[in-house]
């Protein structure tokens, strides 16, 4: 059981901060360690030694940076928490009033994660992947894929990283982009190059004066 006790290493309230986008959210145990108000160390021991506990609810991702504040470049070892993993995590800590702070505080942040996932598949990976579907059936390969999708993020002015984080009316017109394109590829009974060239002269106009309307783009918070 964690010491609640141990000696306090800068403790002071942070917002909760979460990584991983496409995949599922992790928290970093030393973050949740400041949190606690604890030294990394003895978190990181707990991890350790009930390791076969956290691998149940899921890989357990440990990584290794330069420990902050350190001159001499010295390197700790950190985990990346899944949601059930850092739950468990405060279950062998003293139901503080620290402690339940912090299970109120995950509980928020994993749930919004969530919501930005599902509307993020909802608004948009579902033409994403259809299109995807539509190269793949008229004999195209993942570089093609790619030229068509390179195509839409430079007429909207985005990349494929923040393409989920842009404003809603530019998500909403790569939505469109997406169908046009797999019309396109309709229209030329699949003959993707000339599907391709089409399509590029009928997307500069949309999303080019779409993305000049739209200066800068919004981002979202990174979250997941």
């Amino acid at each position: 059981m964690i010491n609640n006790n141990a000696p306090i290493v800068h403790g002071h309230d942070v917002d909760i901060q979460l990584v991983g986008r496409h995949e599922e959210p992790r928290i970093d145990s030393r973050l949740l360690a400041e949190q606690l108000e604890l030294k990394h160390r003895s978190v990181f021991a707990l991890l350790s030694r009930y390791k076969d506990d956290f691998k149940q609810l899921g890989k357990l991702r440990f990584q290794i940076a330069p420990l902050i504040g350190s001159r001499t470049g010295q390197k700790e070892r950190f985990a990346m928490l899944n949601e059930d993993q850092a739950y468990l995590l405060l279950t062998y800590s003293r139901n503080t009033d620290r402690v339940r702070s912090l299970k109120v505080k995950l509980v928020k942040a994993f749930g919004q994660a969530r919501k930005a996932v599902e509307q993020h598949q909802t608004d948009y990976l579902p033409t994403y992947h259809a299109l995807h579907e539509q190269i793949k059936a008229a004999g195209g390969d993942r570089f093609q894929h790619l030229n068509f999708n390179r195509a839409i993020n430079k007429a909207a002015g985005i990349t494929a990283k923040n393409r989920h984080g842009v404003a809603m009316p530019v998500k909403s017109a790569v939505v469109v982009a997406h169908m046009m394109a797999m019309q396109s590829i309709g229209q030329n009974d699949g003959d993707l190059k000339h599907a391709y060239s089409e399509f590029k002269g009928r997307l500069d106009g949309l999303l080019g004066a779409l993305s000049a309307s739209q200066k800068p783009l919004t981002t979202c918070r990174e979250v997941a």
